[in-house]
């Protein structure tokens, strides 16, 4: 088991099929995600740690996530979706386990109303544990569905680029999440372009990654797999989303960064 850390997948789902779905899911894979297969991938591209996420798809049962992160607490940390009525305690054992965050993927669902008082309890006990909350959704609904939680004063993840459209210079919700970097408390994850816009290696990625960088800084960016790739899986690999990220930070320093030092501290890798 690595040690010392090369670099950090900061976003990839590990599951089974046949596992139980959530109530209501978009899509469910007709194939298995295994740890074993994941850590392959891993030790073939010197990334050293990575975060499980959990799919939306298996909704609020995190068991599959939480076994995995038992095999290897010192390689992996985990993100979770959870009730917002889950309690205390239950937060404090899912923190001893590795994990590090919430996910909200609200991706064709109602934005939930933040202001009532048992997502203000649960954001409330979400900064106690230093925890973040992420979030997925189209960057069009970004400044209603992000803004609450910076309002709540969580840290914020936001997913994939934040899901801009085809031309990011003119989203307006892309230029919120821009400016959401004043506040020191957004990240935002470089992974899965191919969800936003057919080529990871064309001018509107490289350019809403470099958008992001200068918004943000290399301090606030994390570099994702997005493995396996769900319903992606005939426009990208392993391979070809780790070598992309050259073609967004050309500069090897700020790479360095997004890979090492600022998922290390954000996922607590100690």
């Amino acid at each position: 088991m690595p040690e010392a850390i090369t670099a950090i997948d900061s976003h990839a789902h590990v599951f089974r099929r046949g596992l139980p779905l959530a109530p209501v899911h978009r899509h469910a894979p007709d194939f298995d995600a295994l740890l074993p297969d994941y850590f392959a991938l891993l030790d073939a591209h010197a990334v050293s740690h990575g975060v499980l996420v959990q799919p939306s798809f298996l909704g609020t049962d995190n068991s599959f996530l939480l076994d995995a992160l038992r095999t290897s607490p010192q390689r992996l940390r985990g993100v979770v979706i959870i009730e917002p009525t889950l309690d205390e305690a239950a937060l404090a054992s899912l923190d001893r386990e590795g994990v590090r965050g919430i996910r909200l993927n609200l991706v064709g669902l109602p934005i939930p109303d933040f202001a009532q008082a048992e997502w203000q309890r649960l954001f409330e006990r979400v900064r106690a544990l230093d925890w973040h909350v992420e979030l997925h959704r189209e960057s069009r609904d970004l400044p209603v569905a992000g803004q609450p939680l910076l309002d709540a004063g969580c840290k914020l993840v936001v997913d994939h680029f934040g899901r801009p459209g085809p031309v990011p210079g003119d989203d307006e919700g892309f230029a919120w999440l821009l400016r959401s970097a004043e506040t020191g408390r957004v990240w935002v994850k470089l992974a899965a372009a191919y969800r936003s816009w057919p080529d990871s290696r064309g001018n509107a990625a490289c350019a809403a990654a470099l958008a992001l960088l200068q918004a943000l800084g290399a301090d606030r960016l994390l570099w994702g797999s997005d493995w396996p790739h769900t319903q992606h899986q005939h426009l990208a690999d392993f391979a070809s989303t780790r070598a992309v990220l050259a073609d967004w930070v050309p500069d090897a320093e700020a790479r360095r960064r997004i890979l090492v030092d600022t998922p290390a501290a954000l996922f607590r890798f100690a």
